[in-house]
């Protein structure tokens, strides 16, 4: 016991003790009212569910996702969250192949996509486009509308298929920036924490 603690009376130690206290508590409901509001208008972490964005992605990857309120201006390659109830009660994560005012029209002969007329450079899917989900092409994309695909074209399900079909950017959560726990890899089996990082 200090001197100063010696002499001070038991009533002022235990304010102390109590101020000590309040302070501890008021820190801790500050920061879990911070995390709250970071993830409910900044940022989410999003798991992927399914194979549909393989190689880019696999199946329990965690996505950290910048909100829709932040960012919403979608160009094409990005990848997006979105969740449209009436085509599935769990949200999608896939790439933004064409925004408002944009024509798509895909060869599923040869599996080639093709923008406003011109074939697009997709280094990041896993296979040639050649499974038809019934989107009737050429298709020009509405205003206040995006296309959605996978990268894993024909196992994924997305703007191909009429139930889905261009996705108005309201039902879109917000654009994924970043991959902050891999899943297993689909082919290994193993987690591979290299991926950890941007998407871009």
């Amino acid at each position: 016991m200090t001197k100063k603690e010696e002499y001070q009376p038991k009533h002022l130690m235990k304010q102390d003790e109590s101020r000590d206290s309040y302070e501890w508590i008021q820190a801790l409901v500050c920061s879990v009212l911070a995390v709250v509001l970071v993830f409910t208008f900044v940022a989410r972490l999003i798991g992927v569910d399914g194979p549909s964005m393989v190689p880019t992605l696999q199946n329990g990857d965690r996505l950290v996702v910048v909100s829709s309120l932040l960012y919403n201006d979608y160009k094409p390659g990005d990848i997006v969250v979105a969740r449209k109830d009436s085509f599935m009660s769990d949200p999608i994560v896939k790439r933004v192949i064409a925004v408002e005012g944009q024509t798509v029209d895909i060869d599923f002969d040869t599996g080639c996509v093709y923008v406003d007329g011109e074939l697009l450079d997709e280094p990041y899917i896993n296979e040639l486009t050649l499974r038809d989900e019934g989107t009737e092409f050429p298709l020009t994309v509405g205003e206040g509308e995006v296309f959605l695909m996978g990268d894993n074209r024909n196992r994924s399900s997305d703007s191909r298929d009429p139930s889905l079909g261009t996705v108005d950017t309201r039902y879109i959560i917000g654009k994924a920036v970043f991959l902050l726990f891999p899943g297993e890899d689909s082919v290994s089996g193993q987690r591979d924490f290299s991926r950890i990082g941007s998407l871009y």
